[in-house]
């Protein structure tokens, strides 16, 4: 399983670090307040990014996905996204 750590660099920025294996990539995220409360409801955008991370994982490599990109990205390749985020948060 990856082990992913999400910093926060600024007020909408985030840096994901993914680590499996042998390997490691780095990402550059970007999630505004309205993209966490709109995927993520009161969950830190720390969290939300975490669990993001977590459904990119389920289908496909880290070394796919993009380097760096916005949050509602993510919907647009898998429209299952936001249903399956909150389901997450439970």
């Amino acid at each position: 399983m990856a082990k992913i750590t999400v910093t926060r660099i600024d007020e909408n920025e985030f840096r994901v670090t993914v680590v499996e294996g042998d390997s490691t990539t780095v990402h550059n995220v970007t999630a505004l307040d309205e993209d966490s409360h709109r995927y993520g409801g009161d969950v830190s955008a720390e969290r939300l990014i975490e669990l993001s991370f977590e459904f990119l994982l389920e289908r496909e490599q880290k070394e796919s996905i993009l380097a760096k990109f916005d949050l509602p990205i993510i919907e647009h390749y898998f429209p299952e996204y936001p249903r399956a985020i909150r389901k997450r948060l439970g």
